[in-house]
């Protein structure tokens, strides 16, 4: 045998004997890590089981309370009627443009027909809603949260406004 042969060789057996430490040492440098993150593991899942718990518990927390607390006085919230202009703000919206046939505010010729049918018709609609062959007049002009008497005004405005 040369020593050419004999170098190739060595150095194959050399080689393999490294290939074969380095997988050794991983594997080992592997099982070490494992054993090491398994304490690591479970202290990060008990703390996200109570992260979890937490974050659950206040997405599905009510929103407030009820209390059928029978000795708590109701509370009664008395209406504000407007009068006047502050009244017909919220019938401007229709009023002041003529959509859906609403007879525009100090026009007397789109009031005309309406003025002989009298004033508690006009209430009457203007309260309850009324289909017309005109238009459509929604209840409270659509806002519900008008008093009655809110409606009136807004209708003795408007009436005024054409006199």
């Amino acid at each position: 045998m040369s020593d050419e042969q004999m170098n190739d060789q060595t150095f194959g057996r050399l080689f393999i004997i490294m290939i074969l430490a380095m997988s050794v040492l991983t594997v080992l440098l592997m099982y070490l890590a494992s054993f090491a993150s398994d304490d690591v593991n479970t202290r990060l899942d008990e703390r996200n089981a109570v992260e979890n718990s937490d974050a659950l518990a206040d997405r599905i927390a009510p929103v407030g309370t009820f209390s059928a607390d029978a000795t708590a006085a109701p509370v009664v919230v008395e209406p504000v009627v407007l009068v006047g202009e502050e009244a017909y703000a919220s019938c401007a919206a229709c009023h002041a443009a003529g959509i859906a046939g609403a007879p525009t505010t100090g026009d007397a010729g789109a009031w005309s027909s309406r003025i002989p049918q009298g004033i508690a018709t006009l209430y009457e609609h203007a309260i309850n809603g009324y289909q017309g062959d005109a238009g459509y007049m929604p209840a409270k002009g659509g806002n519900l949260a008008l008093s009655d008497e809110t409606v009136k005004a807004a209708v003795d405005y408007m009436l005024e406004q054409v006199q």
